[in-house]
Formats: structure tokens, sequence, C-alpha cells
């Protein structure tokens, strides 16, 4: 397969910038330890991240299942509270109350599993409009009716004639079609960004790129951005313009699709690429080693207990195995530069 990067979009300014944003969640060890009244261990699922999405892009968050890029989505929905760091949409921060509620009308999620997003005793209809009734919108700014909203947010997302899906229910549609139910729900209130959850992992592979299709569409007509969660960089190498690589609770690498998945800087994102074929990948095991424990992060790079460079000695031989075990690293986003926390970029050294 070609490996001649897909066409960009030019960036437009920053609509959701995360800065040093934090979650944490008590671990089923902090409970038991906190029944034997001893001090409870908090997981880290995100932990410093750092994250801009700017207007019309599509940015794809990539990383093995547990890394926190689910937690992160949820936090800047502002469904998960953060236990430090900073949400802004455009340029504001993110606040509670009533303006929590203005911000969820611009920011919509598309969850993973559609049958679970979906009421199975609504019909259509009542779904698509249950976001226009939250908001208490009855008529859209150029005077349409409740029903012609639904109608339109149902065919903007492929679902035409709209009319005909109104008494519908959920069991009655395909899988792909009920994902595309969920994206009219989140149409019908005009967003400005789409926060998508691994939104095809449970659709059939002819399904996938219908669905992906029409994202692209949307960002293209309507100019929304779309952040999509994804643990698969093939996706990410076919959709996205930039790809922000996550690994226990933290950014590890970002920049521009084909440099990230060309060019990586980091040796966890060499590793995933490892699986893809769309950019050369040679069907060989991800990862050695086990998932670290997020109560239990080690000093240093975090990655340097499953990182090869170190395994294999080459760190050592480079200079740099101390400051791999002993000192922390972080990046720092700088527009569209491809950066990476690693102590080999310094070096100009390739993982």
């Amino acid at each position: 397969m070609s490996t001649d990067a897909p066409e960009r979009t030019e960036l437009g300014p920053p609509v959701l910038e995360v800065t040093d944003l934090a979650v944490t969640f008590e671990s089923r060890v902090g409970f038991a330890a906190q029944i034997r009244g001893q001090k409870p261990q908090r997981a880290r699922a995100v932990d410093g991240a750092e994250l801009t999405l700017h207007e019309g892009e599509v940015l794809a968050l990539a990383g093995e299942s547990g890394c926190g890029k689910t937690t992160l989505a949820r936090a800047i929905m502002g469904l998960i509270p953060p236990d430090r760091g900073e949400i802004r949409y455009e340029g504001t921060a993110l606040g509670g109350g009533k303006a929590l509620k203005r911000y969820r009308r611009r920011v919509q999620m598309v969850f993973q599993d559609p049958t679970g997003s979906l009421n199975p005793r609504s019909t259509i209809y009542e779904i698509v409009a249950e976001g226009l009734r939250t908001h208490h919108i009855s008529s859209g700014a150029d005077g349409e009716t409740e029903e012609q909203l639904v109608a339109r947010a149902l065919s903007r997302a492929g679902m035409r004639p709209p009319e005909r899906f109104f008494l519908l229910y959920p069991h009655e549609l395909s899988g792909g079609q009920r994902q595309r139910v969920v994206i009219a729900g989140a149409l019908v209130l005009e967003p400005h960004v789409i926060v998508a959850d691994e939104p095809v992992s449970n659709l059939d592979a002819s399904v996938r790129g219908e669905i992906l299709a029409l994202l692209m569409k949307l960002r293209q007509e309507l100019r929304i951005s779309v952040l999509i969660v994804t643990h698969d960089l093939g996706l990410a190498w076919t959709v996205a313009d930039r790809v922000a690589v996550m690994y226990l609770g933290r950014i590890v690498e970002l920049g521009p699709a084909e440099e990230v998945l060309l060019r990586p800087k980091h040796p966890y994102t060499r590793a995933l690429l490892d699986v893809v074929p769309e950019v050369g990948g040679l069907e060989r095991p991800i990862l050695g080693g086990e998932a670290p424990d997020p109560t239990m992060i080690a000093p240093g790079c975090r990655f340097h207990p499953r990182c090869p460079v170190v395994a294999s000695g080459r760190a050592a031989e480079l200079g740099i195995e101390d400051a791999c075990r002993g000192t922390d690293i972080a990046i720092s986003e700088s527009g569209t530069e491809h950066v990476a926390a690693c102590h080999l970029v310094p070096l100009g050294e390739k993982p």
C-alpha cells in the first residue's frame, strides 16, 4: 500500500486547549487499604496531559487500552472533574452550571457503542430531539421547527429520507444506522466540536469507511473540529491531520499525522506502528512486558520499563540510560511541530 500522506486541511485557530490535566481514581487496592485503615492508592489515569484542537481539525488521540485516552475525552466533555489542570474552549476556561451546559451544546460526544448510547424505548425522532429539549431549543435560527431540525440532522448523518426513520426504534436499525443516529443526535445542536470515542470499533469493516467518510464530510462542510479517540493507528493515518500518542496518562508524541506515522520519534509510537500495514508495519507483537500499574508510575521516563532502547542496551551506549531511568520528561506543544517526550530526541536518534 502506498504511504503517500493523505491531503491535510489547513489548521484554524485553537478551539479546545488542555493544559496539565490530571485525573485520578481510587483503585481497588485503594479501597482495600482504606478498609484496613491505610492510606488509599490512587491510579493516575490522566497525568499532566497537554493537547490543543484547532478549528476544522481532525486530531487522533491514540494509544493502547488503559492508557487514559477515554478518561481524557470524558474530562474534556466535563463528565469527569479533573484533579488539576485546565480545559479552555475558545479561550475561556471550562466552568460549571449554566456555562457547562452551554459548553456541552457546542462540544458533543459520540460514544463507542451505539446500541448502549440509544434508549431502546425511544423512537429515533425522540432520541435525536432529546438534545433540543434538554437545551430548551424549540426552533432554529431561521425559524425551523423541531421536526425540521431533527430531519436536517438525520439527513446530514446520511439517514435519507429522514422522515422514514422518525417512528422506528434502535433495534430496527443496523449497527451503522444506529451510529448515524448517534451522530445525528450530536449534529442537531450544531456543535463546533465532536469528540468521538472509538466511533467505528464495533462496526463491520464495510460500514467503518462509511462512518469515517461521514465525519470527514461534516468537517469539510460544517468546519467541525473532530477529536477521534482510537487504538488504531491505521485509522489515524486515514483521517487525521495530527496524531497525539498517549501512554500511561500522558501525551508522549504529537505532530502532523504523516510525520508521526512515517517518522516516529518515540519508541512507544514505533512499537505501535509495527502492526499497522498502512505504514509498513511488520505484524509482530506490539510491546513486550505487562501494562504498567497507574498507581505505581516508575521514576524517569514512564515508558522506560518496557522500552526496547533501554532493554537492548542502546540507551547505555548513547549515555542516556540514567536519564531514562531517573529523569521525567514531557512534551510542550508548539503549533504544528512534531514533538516527543523521549531522551533520544535531543540526540537526533531514531527509536
